[in-house]
């Protein structure tokens, strides 16, 4: 089975083109939805209070949004909860595409390239989209934040040139292109 992942930077619109894989047939295995679930993981809590502390927790659970906020500020705390979360996923990733009955099966993930984990797919889809089509959705989508927030986040991440740069396919998602007709040129070639 060929292993395919699809990345983008933040706001650039990898749900977007992921639920069209999905509309077409194509096996999508959303990494941030598996990712969150292993947070109700105690061995998982545990290890997280370990290292940001007890302050992320509330009633024994996992807080994503402190978490979220000390690991971005703090490269050396992103790095330990990765080490922690992303080898989990990637195994339960390959269970469940060993389970699909396609040809191959998709990953979406925002930090393909910044985890290595780019290294275990055979090919790589990358969604771009203008910086400033990236920064209006994004504001969108969370009308708390600051822009200095949305700009923090969105320079943690790999540049947009450089996920296009190392990727098999790109995917232009800049709210006028047929989005659709891509994905299945892509699919026609995988």
């Amino acid at each position: 089975m060929l292993k395919v992942g699809l990345t983008g930077g933040i706001g650039s619109g990898k749900t977007f083109v992921a639920e069209i894989m999905k509309a077409h047939g194509i096996p999508v295995f959303d990494a941030d939805s598996e990712a969150k679930s292993l947070y109700n993981d105690p061995q998982i809590i545990a290890e997280v209070a370990a290292i940001f502390g007890d302050d992320v927790l509330e009633d024994g659970k996992v807080i994503l949004k402190k978490i979220s906020q000390k690991a971005f500020a703090d490269k050396n705390l992103l790095s330990k909860l990765n080490n922690l979360i992303h080898p989990i996923v990637r195994q339960n990733f390959i269970k469940w595409a060993e389970s699909q009955k396609s040809d191959f099966a998709v990953m979406e993930s925002a930090i393909f390239f910044e985890t290595g984990l780019y290294k275990m797919m055979d090919k790589m889809i990358t969604v771009d989209a203008p910086e400033d089509v990236r920064f209006e959705r994004i504001r969108r989508r969370n009308p708390n934040w600051s822009e200095s927030e949305i700009r923090r986040r969105m320079a943690s991440q790999m540049p947009q040139s450089e996920k296009c740069r190392l990727a098999d396919f790109i995917i232009t998602n800049d709210g006028t292109a047929d989005v659709e007709s891509q994905v299945l040129k892509i699919k026609s070639l995988l």
